[in-house]
């Protein structure tokens, strides 16, 4: 984690922990202080990126080629060496361009930002950046290579954009004639798809394909998928190869393996936040806090005026399974590389800090459907949507907005998608690598 403020880190240990009443009884609250400490497998998975075994070939398939890579910091091998300084070091490979997603090629920036093209000091090759105003590399920036090849950790959730990214690649690619290589890694929320399909009238850069919110794919699978069913353009032309992984399996969980975690940006920070993602990112389309400006993003929300007891309680007593919440108050504080002016910022927030000790029996998706609608049914005077559009793209439609307003429960909310994930996961079984 990157270094914050003494000043910061002191109003936050001091509202984070001083102030926490005692936690509810709740579900397996005896495992929570082991999460995170040991895997869920009683023996980590020994795991082999897709660079891993890149790197065991030698580098071959990419020998005599001047090489575009679309990457960031979390594009390292076992011995925690960056692709970007092991292609450099390979006498048969040239580095010919770095294009940067969201957070930069270091990873650092926060959301939202254009990032300016800069040289890169060891290899001398520009770092383009595709994200903001220029998301899709252009006939300049491509001008002199001869392959490009894709290298990001991902977190299995469909508005994080570094997979809109991928598909933009792709559509080059294809447009230009090049061939696209990508380096797989691990979903680190397993292989499991949960939550509603995007329906592409509400097509965003938070949501580029009809695929499920917690979408259950690899970055290869999902690149797979998007040619196979031709999502972008120019998927017909694109020459797109694959390098998958030894040793995941579609059960693993991050934590199950033996990779170290790296935050694959400023906000997530942890393989815990990975998992609550999916459901609590929601919470942007609202007036909600979502644990930002703090150091716990989405694991744990809240606002000013909420009950945190009833509400800790209500999901206990939910349908969702795996989990275990209680009770805190916490201060949000403006946290420059993390997030600046979070909501409720100064404020007193009532929250509530939420663990996953079973992450294989938990729904992140339904547990933020549960979430909202106690927020929406409890507080109809305080809650509201940050705008019907924001909460619509991140959902995937406008369905989760119209039944909440039509007073039905969150059972009968997830239960009415339940038909359009199953034809997802059919649909996706052709393309499935694991």
């Amino acid at each position: 984690m990157r270094k914050l403020s003494i000043l910061a880190l002191i109003i936050l240990i001091s509202v984070s922990c001083s102030q926490r009443p005692e936690p509810l009884p709740g579900p397996h609250s005896e495992q929570m202080a082991e999460f995170g400490e040991k895997p869920f497998h009683k023996e980590p998975v020994k795991v082999l990126t897709g660079l891993d075994v890149l790197e065991g070939m030698g580098f071959q398939p990419l020998a005599g080629k001047r090489v575009g890579i679309v990457t960031n910091h979390t594009a390292v091998n076992r011995q925690g060496q960056h692709l970007v300084d092991l292609l450099h070091a390979s006498p048969e490979v040239e580095v010919g361009a770095i294009f940067g997603p969201e957070h930069g090629f270091r990873g650092h920036v926060e959301g939202g930002f254009d990032i300016e093209t800069v040289t890169d000091s060891l290899t001398g090759a520009p770092i383009y950046s595709i994200y903001g105003s220029t998301r899709k590399p252009t006939p300049e920036m491509v001008a002199g290579l001869d392959f490009l090849v894709f290298d990001i950790q991902d977190v299995g959730a469909r508005f994080y954009t570094y997979i809109s990214t991928m598909g933009y690649v792709m559509e080059a690619a294809g447009e230009y004639g090049l061939p696209l290589m990508i380096l797989d890694r691990p979903n680190p929320v397993s292989g499991v798809a949960r939550g509603p399909i995007l329906n592409m009238e509400h097509q965003s850069f938070v949501g580029m394909y009809p695929i499920p919110i917690q979408h259950g794919l690899t970055v290869a699978e999902l690149a797979k998928m998007i040619q196979g069913e031709a999502w972008m353009p120019h998927m017909d032309s694109l020459d797109l190869h694959i390098v998958p992984m030894e040793g995941w399996t579609r059960d693993l969980f991050w934590q199950d393996t033996d990779l170290e975690w790296i935050d694959p940006s400023p906000n997530m920070r942890n393989p815990l936040e990975a998992i609550t993602y999916p459901g609590l990112c929601l919470l942007e389309g609202t007036n909600l806090n979502e644990g930002r400006g703090t150091v716990m993003p989405f694991e744990q929300i809240g606002a000013p005026w909420m009950d945190s007891k009833s509400v800790a309680r209500q999901l206990l007593e939910s349908s969702v399974a795996g989990f275990t919440v209680e009770p805190v108050v916490y201060t949000p504080v403006s946290m420059p590389g993390y997030s600046l002016h979070p909501r409720f910022m100064g404020e007193e927030v009532n929250g509530i800090l939420i663990r996953v000790p079973e992450p294989q029996l938990f729904d992140a998706v339904a547990f933020g459907v549960h979430y909202l609608t106690i927020m929406h049914t409890d507080y109809p005077e305080q809650f509201e949507w940050r705008s019907p559009a924001s909460i619509d793209r991140f959902w995937g439609s406008s369905s989760l907005r119209e039944q909440l307003a039509e007073g039905k429960t969150a059972d009968e909310i997830i239960a009415s998608y339940g038909a359009e994930l199953d034809a997802f996961n059919n649909l996706r079984t052709p393309y499935l690598i694991y």
